[in-house]
């Protein structure tokens, strides 16, 4: 087992105002603290979907595990080869290498705040996202920074059929 001892100088405190937004409605991205500003410890978004809006689809990280704290409505997620149903309160941790994905359930919204860690540097992937539903990038652009972004996308019938 491996002990990552992060080393940041101060508290990290980001205020809602100054949060940088990406996306809009349905699927829009609070960038809250990247890798850099927590010594490795941790990246962190928060996202909120409207209408049943799809959040990610199927991927893994090799080197992280991702949290999914609901902080408002129903969100359903892949975790492995089972779908699971959050609501608010409720929360998921999928280790490195499982499978996962994230969308508001049918017909609801969902406010969920997310966790990697160890952090990684993400807050560019979420702008290569935006820049993917602007369509000044196409959407396989991402195939290209899955190992920067340590975001490996996998095929799941289990989703699918969701």
């Amino acid at each position: 087992m491996s002990l990552i001892v992060p080393h940041f100088d101060s508290s990290v405190v980001v205020r809602s105002a100054d949060a940088e937004v990406v996306g809009r409605a349905p699927a829009t991205i609070r960038l809250l603290a990247d890798s850099s500003a927590t010594g490795g410890a941790l990246s962190t978004q928060r996202i909120t979907l409207t209408g049943g809006a799809d959040g990610a689809r199927p991927h893994h990280h090799t080197g992280s595990a991702e949290m999914f704290f609901m902080l408002d409505g129903t969100a359903q997620l892949l975790s492995g080869d089972k779908i699971v149903t959050a609501e608010q309160g409720d929360l998921v941790v999928v280790p490195p290498g499982m499978p996962h994905a994230f969308a508001a359930a049918p017909g609801q919204d969902a406010d969920i705040l997310i966790v990697i860690t160890p952090g990684i540097e993400r807050f560019e992937y979420f702008r290569h996202l935006e820049r993917i539903g602007l369509g000044k990038v196409p959407p396989e652009s991402l195939l290209e920074v899955q190992e920067l972004y340590d975001n490996h996308f996998v095929a799941s019938e289990v989703w699918d059929r969701r």
